[in-house]
């Protein structure tokens, strides 16, 4: 249990930590900067500590105010670095732990060992890629490409190595592994991009954007299928019901655009912990 405990909170402090480079990282491809250099206030530039650099707690400390310059830090700083946190810590609880756990009680030692570093390092970085189009998106409405292509190719990467060692793991089955992987990836792209491609198209680009095509490729190739049919039902429920109740308040028009990145970026994290038990659910409701 202690153990359990220690590992959760390492991978929470991970995640405060890589939220708070998906702050600066956000910022500084909002004003097209480099990633390199010491970070600063947007508002004074002046350069930051590492006292106001501590994920939340240095929010806290200066009453989300700079140091230097007074002026107010944006929410988005803890709420992304806070909600990184938690969903590290969520993943190593529902995925490495228990793999972690089980690991060495298989024949193949060292290709289940690199399996299990590669899809927990899959996992993190794709969430993490996320959580940035979820803010930038919401903030700009826009995903950008050098954002989610390059994550593309490496969960095509990731996707194909991870097929690899299991194969070695499970030698005598290594056609049927390939079969599953392929097909959950293939349907799982077909599925998400798809759907989106076929809206684009219909549009002619008005209820969606190029930018959804590819996250939808990127979803499918996360969650495979039919964990993405879970992504897709939430996000178009949530996304309906908060325009509807954005025209009730008045917020928006009827017709008016809403980002449908969140929408989708928060599906994607609902299928990956609970698509299995609803489509378990969904299927029991049926036989």
């Amino acid at each position: 249990m202690e153990t359990n405990i220690l590992i959760t909170s390492f991978f929470f402090i991970l995640g405060l930590l890589i939220g708070s480079f998906l702050n600066a990282a956000i910022y500084r491809t909002e004003t097209k900067k480099s990633l390199r250099g010491r970070s600063f206030c947007p508002h004074c530039k002046h350069q930051l500590s590492f006292w106001d650099l501590v994920p939340i707690f240095s929010y806290l400390f200066l009453r989300g105010r700079c140091r230097y310059c007074k002026k107010s830090i944006s929410p988005q700083y803890p709420l992304v670095e806070l909600a990184t946190g938690i969903l590290f810590a969520a993943i190593s609880l529902k995925f490495i732990l228990p793999t972690l756990l089980t690991i060495n009680n298989t024949t193949y030692q060292i290709p289940n060992t690199l399996y299990f570093i590669l899809y927990s390092l899959f996992l993190l970085f794709i969430s993490a890629i996320l959580v940035f189009i979820f803010t930038y998106d919401l903030k700009h409405s826009i995903i950008p490409d050098k954002i989610v292509v390059p994550a593309i190719l490496i969960s095509l990467v990731a996707i194909v190595s991870l097929w690899g060692l299991n194969a070695l793991s499970f030698p005598q089955n290594a056609i049927e592994i390939a079969f599953s992987a392929i097909s959950r990836a293939f349907f799982g792209v077909a599925a998400g991009a798809g759907l989106f491609f076929l809206l684009v198209f219909v549009s002619k680009g008005k209820w969606m954007g190029g930018g959804d095509v590819k996250l939808g490729i990127l979803m499918g190739l996360f969650l495979g299928f039919p964990n993405i049919l879970v992504a897709l039902f939430f996000a178009f429920l949530t996304g309906a019901l908060v325009g509807l109740a954005l025209i009730a308040l008045r917020l928006k028009k009827f017709g008016q655009t809403v980002p449908f990145g969140p929408f989708l970026v928060a599906a994607t994290f609902f299928a990956l912990f609970f698509g299995g038990v609803i489509i378990s659910l969904y299927l029991s409701l049926l036989i």
